[in-house]
């Protein structure tokens, strides 16, 4: 049964769709994270709604959100380090 959004209070509905967003930006900084500027920032933007969606009832989302944003941080600047290493 799905749960009526529209019903919820304003304010944590705000905060679902926060954590939602976190775990979208993760998987897309997951995929951006070749092109490291790219996966920095949107690493970034992924954790902080992370952290906000966590006030919400979807914990656990935002959680995924957070986690996968940081493998995408760590990727992007690992990828970057091995490339400007690969320069030298």
């Amino acid at each position: 049964m799905e749960p009526d959004y529209q019903g919820l209070d304003p304010q944590e509905r705000y905060y679902r769709y926060m954590a939602i967003a976190s775990v979208s930006l993760g998987i897309i900084s997951l995929c951006a994270a070749l092109v490291p500027i790219c996966g920095v920032f949107t690493s970034f933007a992924g954790f902080a709604l992370g952290i906000f969606g966590r006030r919400s009832e979807s914990k656990k989302m935002a959680a995924i959100g957070i986690g996968l944003s940081i493998l995408g941080f760590m990727i992007a600047v690992t990828y970057a380090f091995l490339e400007y290493i690969k320069k030298f």
